[in-house]
């Protein structure tokens, strides 16, 4: 629950500013665009994008198909590797994966838009309604995953062609995980996060159970005793606490839950929001916090973060996005006391800090900047409860190549491991392999072996 300091309070804009605010960040191409866009690509061999894509998507031949007039085909080898390409397009950070590796990405040239031509196939294939997926004959096996975000329902989707039948419990009363809970509202609109997931359900097979919580209305031993073969894409259930006096201040809030709150509003004018909002963090919630607070009408938006830009998690472009939505950025700032007045944040002292042989450390300078909105940023928690017999690595769960855990009938992907970037296209790479995996096992071609010492 959002605890809310009186001074904060929605409105704050006129009824049509906020249609405008919240309007698509990247609008789609047309087809004239898009085909100029694909023309563009030089349809390298071997070519350095697909490399950089978790997915490993065909880019120069889903593009080479836009270029023929052939959008439907360029959708069927996007979805072939990632069945949420929809979403990807939309919100992976193609500036430092895909687009970075372009060869077009030169001083002189800018990369081509490959998430934008990803957008335009994928977003026909919907438009259509083009399935391009039928189940395999039934197995009889059944699979039980555990968390509906992007790696529960890449595993989900990709078992029920195979045959499986799946069962996916979610905590919450509607499926996405972050898709549709934890990104800014400016990059998917139209509830586009519930169309792709109705879009990937039409395959069959696959049944979601919201309001399921992992060791309130089951446990694991329930679903491996129950069920041929788990996953578990949990997710990071905790946030990390500054640990700072006045964090129970009203006004004082997780930017998580700022974020969930704006994605779930059916008006954005009832989103409350202060009038000089700080946000502490740097990585990509701080910034689609921090950007969202300044488009719901607050005056004054500082983001804050302990190091220098180059340290920070958001990508320069999300950084440079910010600046232009008029966020302050300001770094090597680290808080040390959330100020308040009559029970309500008032400000934050902020110590400054430096680099010296590599540390971060304090120059023992201090100062104080005002605020009636203090929004925390600084990272989400692994929960490591209910997870009985099961090895964890680096705080999170231990797995190999393939998704398997210690435990032999348990596979797991997601932020709930820790490979790769905790970001939308790793997950969906890790829940596909994972379910490749679990099929071969479950077809008898691999042996049932615990794959974590």
């Amino acid at each position: 629950m959002r605890d809310l300091n009186p001074a904060l309070k929605g409105g704050r804009l006129a009824p049509d500013a906020y249609h405008k605010n919240f309007s698509d960040l990247h609008p789609p191409l047309d087809r004239h665009e898009a085909a100029v866009e694909a023309d563009r690509c030089y349809f390298c061999y071997d070519a350095p994008c697909m490399t950089a894509c978790p997915t490993a998507i065909d880019i120069p031949l889903f593009i080479r198909q836009i270029s023929t007039d052939n959008p439907l085909g360029a959708a069927k080898t996007i979805l072939d590797q990632n069945i949420f390409g929809g979403m990807c397009a939309r919100v992976c950070p193609t500036e430092t994966l895909c687009e970075e590796a372009c060869v077009r990405n030169t001083a002189e040239e800018k990369p081509v838009e490959i998430g934008l031509l990803q957008r335009y196939a994928t977003d026909a294939a919907m438009d259509e309604n083009r399935q391009f997926y039928t189940r395999a004959h039934e197995t009889g096996k059944r699979v039980a995953v555990v968390g509906a975000g992007p790696a529960g329902l890449a595993c989900a989707h990709r078992l029920a062609m195979a045959g499986h039948d799946v069962i996916v419990l979610e905590a919450k009363d509607k499926a996405g995980g972050l898709n549709e809970y934890g990104l800014a509202a400016y990059k998917t609109v139209d509830d586009f996060a519930q169309k792709e997931i109705e879009y990937l359900l039409e395959i069959g097979g696959i049944e979601i159970r919201g309001e399921q919580m992992l060791g309130r209305d089951y446990t694991l031993g329930e679903l491996r005793r129950d069920y041929d073969a788990v996953f578990l894409g949990i997710g990071l259930g905790g946030v990390n606490e500054l640990g700072v006096p006045g964090e129970d201040l009203a006004g004082c809030e997780n930017a998580v839950d700022f974020i969930a709150a704006i994605r779930q509003a059916d008006d954005l004018a009832e989103i409350t929001v202060g009038s000089h909002v700080v946000v502490l963090g740097g990585g990509m919630t701080a910034i689609d916090a921090a950007v969202q607070s300044k488009l719901l009408g607050a005056e004054e938006v500082t983001l804050c973060y302990r190091r220098g830009p180059d340290a920070m998690g958001a990508s320069k472009f999300e950084q440079e996005l910010a600046a232009s939505r008029g966020v302050f950025i300001r770094h090597y700032l680290a808080p040390k006391e959330i100020l308040g007045e009559d029970g309500k944040v008032a400000g934050v002292l902020f110590e400054h800090t430096e680099v010296r042989d590599g540390k971060l450390v304090s120059t023992g300078e201090t100062g104080v900047i005002a605020a009636d909105h203090v929004l925390k940023a600084i990272g989400q928690t692994f929960v490591a409860e209910h997870l009985e017999g099961l090895k964890l690595e680096h705080g999170r769960i231990a797995i190999d190549a393939e998704g398997r855990t210690s435990l032999p009938d348990v596979w797991a992907g997601g932020d709930c491991v820790k490979k790769g970037e905790d970001l939308t296209v790793t997950s969906v790479a890790q829940g596909r392999d994972a379910a490749i995996s679990i099929n071969h096992v479950l077809a008898g071609e691999a042996p049932l072996a615990t794959a974590v010492a």
